[in-house]
């Protein structure tokens, strides 16, 4: 009975850090994003000249992870659908560090709607290769 009682305790206490672990990252992510992603994607992740896909309920975002975590490190060419909705613009790389990647994609998947809760993580953005398979 104590180790079920422990191995409890100890499973809250991890969920407990994971989720205080996600909203720090959110929270440095929401700088980011105020810095390098902003000025196309607006406030609300919606461009309202309809350029530039929607970061707001997005389903690329949803299903499409190694995708998103690899346009957000490296920039993106060439058509997209978003939302049934195709996109062909250029977005440039911004520099960001597998860190400052993380976050700000832990603050755009956890906003405007999006809920992912399987947080990004600076290991993962650094698995992902610079040439992807299509």
């Amino acid at each position: 009975m104590k180790k079920i009682i422990y191995l409890s305790f100890i499973l809250l206490v991890s969920i407990a850090c994971n989720d205080a672990e996600l909203k720090a990252s959110i929270e440095r992510g929401a700088v980011v994003y105020s810095e390098s992603c902003i000025r196309c994607h607006m406030s609300e992740g919606i461009d309202t000249n309809e350029r530039y896909p929607p970061l707001a309920g997005s389903n690329w975002l949803t299903e499409k992870r190694k995708e998103t975590i690899h346009a957000t490190k490296y920039g993106l060419r060439g058509e997209i659908t978003v939302n049934g909705v195709q996109y062909k613009d250029i977005m440039i790389p911004m520099g960001l560090t597998d860190e400052e990647v993380a976050d700000v994609l832990n603050y755009i998947m956890n906003s405007w709607g999006n809920t992912q809760k399987k947080k990004v993580t600076p290991e993962e953005v650094k698995e992902i290769p610079k040439k992807m398979p299509r």
